[in-house]
Parts: C-alpha cells; structure tokens; sequence
C-alpha cells in the first residue's frame, strides 16, 4: 500500500496534528505536481523558507523556480518538499519518501531550524551528509545543490561561525553546488520579510529565487 494511502486507511479524526496536517498537504501537492512531471526533476527538500510560510505558496521561491523553467521552456519540472519547523533531522527521515521518484537535481535547504534550536552542529552535519548519500545512492547521477544559512551572533561567534562554516565545508567534501546564503540580501531587512521579521514575503522570495537560480542554472544545461 503506498504511503498515502496507508495514513489515510489509520487515520483518527483525533490524531490530527498540526503536523500531521502538513504532512498530508505536502503528501498530496507532491503527488498533484508528480502527475505532470517531465522527464527530468528538481527537488527542493526545505523547511519553511522552502514552505513559503506566512504568503501564498505560489509566490514561494521554488514555484517561482518553475515559472522561470516553464518559460524557458526547459525540460524540468519542480517538486517543492518545504515543511514548516523541519530540522535536519526530520529531513533525512522523509528524504527517502519524497525521492520516491527519480530526482535529477536535489536542492537541501535545511538546517537553519537546527541552528535555531542550538542543535550540535555535528549532528546537523551528519543528517545533512546523510541526506546527500542517501540521494546518491539512489541514483547515482543526481546533482546536489546545498543551501546554506547563517546564524544570528546572539548565539554565540564560535556557534555561529562553525555553523556558517559547515555548508561550504560539506559542499566542497561532496562535489557539490553551494548557495553561500540562502537568505541573501533578504535576511534582516522588514520590507522584504512578513511581520515576523524572519520568513520572506512575496518581494524577498522573488530575491531568494534569484539567489537560487544563478547557482541552479548551469546545472540544467550541463
């Protein structure tokens, strides 16, 4: 039995988490843009910033991806995998599931719940690298993309430091595309996030998008 299908056939009407319930939304937007793929696939596999949480998810960064590809007419499709508080952790325990399909280019966009949290950055480390070997493994010629973040200095300049560090560390030890900093130009400025002052509106999307797109684009013609 697939896996939607299994959660649907145990579910409770009392065990419906907040949790559980994006689960479920990401579960069937998965499926629904599956059904349409070409032949060659992105996968951007995030937390909320990937979620384009707090705005319309059309004007998140990945759908904004897409739009880019459909009008280039480029043979690729875009599955956004962002889910609200993901850490590293709850990454590389759904990463199988969501490359269920094959994946051409694999963008990780994970880890700044960890930092938030003052998760030990060896752990962060390992749960990301694990995410790129399970990739890998599955099939051999996907490209990897690792976005990195950074880190506020009230944590703490050895925390912080080692924490922005590690992506281009990992990027390099695995051959693969690095976004030095996901939140470019973005992080830290009120216009261009939504009233929490951490998560992007609609016009800092549009940026990240185009932070992602400058590493992403030389991938999809190689």
């Amino acid at each position: 039995m697939q896996l939607d299908k299994l959660l649907l056939a145990n579910m409770k009407p009392t065990r419906l988490t907040p949790r559980l319930i994006a689960l479920l939304a990401l579960l069937f937007a998965t499926n629904l843009l599956a059904s349409s793929e070409s032949s060659k696939r992105i996968l951007f596999l995030g937390d909320s910033l990937t979620a384009g949480y707090g705005i319309n998810p059309q004007f998140a960064y990945p759908n904004r991806i897409a739009k880019k590809i459909e009008t280039l007419g480029l043979d690729y499709s875009v599955t956004p995998a962002g889910l609200s508080g993901e850490t590293s952790a709850g990454g590389l325990r759904r990463a199988n599931w969501v490359m269920q399909k094959p994946v051409s280019i694999l963008v990780i966009a994970l880890g700044a719940n960890d930092g938030l949290r003052g998760i030990d950055l060896s752990d962060t480390r390992k749960n990301l690298q694990g995410i790129i070997d399970l990739a890998r493994k599955k099939y051999p010629e996907v490209k990897i993309v690792l976005a990195g973040m950074q880190m506020p200095p009230n944590l703490g300049e050895d925390y912080t430091k080692e924490f922005r560090t590690m992506y281009p560390s990992l990027a390099e030890a695995n051959q693969a595309a690095l976004i030095p900093f996901l939140l470019e130009g973005v992080g830290g400025n009120p216009e261009l996030n939504i009233a929490d002052g951490i998560h992007p509106n609609p016009d800092g999307h549009a940026i990240v998008a185009e932070t992602v797109w400058k590493v992403l684009e030389p991938l999809l013609t190689k």
